[in-house]
């Protein structure tokens, strides 16, 4: 794969927002490692994909330290990480849920991103990074049926405050981190496999079912270029949030 100085690290690259954002940063002439239990040919050759299940922590850790940390080398002028992967389980309601499940759950949606997050930040100390984290409405207020997906982005959308607080704490040993910008994303009602799913007959179904006959579905290119633009932005604070849009 031939070195570019801006890389992205990217999970969830078979489909939806993952894709989108994958397409546009090879457009552009990043280098693009993507992360997905899914196969995925951009037709690139600055393209990399790490087959792997997010929810497998052991398998997460040896794909980084194999494929993502070798590529963070001396010629990089930019990195980003998209953290988009995530798993909604059975959208059953909180009464019901199962907590092996769930666990899992939490492992691809939380425990992931932050792991990344942290190897990330720790292999390029000195390199301008963005950070994304992609999040949803859902993590800010209660929708009845996705418990389990709301709870596990809010607890990210927390813990991407507390990153990147730690990161310009000047009692950080080593000092406080430079160039860094952490946002958590709202994309909005995204048409993706994930909207499908919601859709399905079950509970608290309702909402997604309106959104979808309403024409509110937005395609998954236009959140993509939002998160793209900021991944490219020079400068940003710490840590900001923002919706699809607004």
């Amino acid at each position: 794969m031939p070195d570019s100085t801006s890389l992205a690290i990217i999970t969830g690259t078979s489909s939806g927002i993952g894709a989108a954002v994958a397409r546009l940063l090879l457009a552009r002439e990043w280098t693009v490692i993507g992360l997905s239990r899914r196969p995925v040919d951009f037709g690139t050759s600055r393209y990399r994909h790490v087959d792997v299940d997010l929810g497998d922590i052991t398998a997460l850790r040896d794909a980084a330290y194999g494929h993502i940390l070798p590529a963070i080398g001396r010629r990089c002028m930019r990195i980003a990480l998209v953290n988009n992967a995530a798993a909604t389980w059975t959208m059953a309601p909180l009464e019901d849920v199962d907590p092996e499940g769930f666990t899992g759950l939490l492992a691809v949606n939380l425990v992931a991103p932050v792991f990344l997050m942290g190897m990330v930040v720790r292999a390029a100390p000195d390199i301008p990074l963005r950070i994304v984290n992609v999040s949803t409405g859902a993590a800010v207020q209660p929708f009845p049926g996705i418990g389990e997906y709301g709870s596990s982005k809010a607890a990210l959308r927390l813990a991407s405050m507390t990153f990147a607080a730690e990161m310009t704490s000047p009692e950080r040993p080593g000092g406080a981190r430079r160039e860094l910008a952490v946002l958590s994303y709202q994309p909005g009602v995204v048409d993706t496999p994930m909207q499908v799913t919601a859709r399905a007959p079950r509970p608290h179904n309702r909402i997604f079912i309106d959104f979808f006959e309403q024409g509110l579905l937005v395609p998954p290119e236009a959140p993509a270029a939002e998160i793209v633009a900021f991944l490219e932005s020079d400068r940003g604070e710490p840590f900001s949030e923002r919706r699809y849009g607004g």
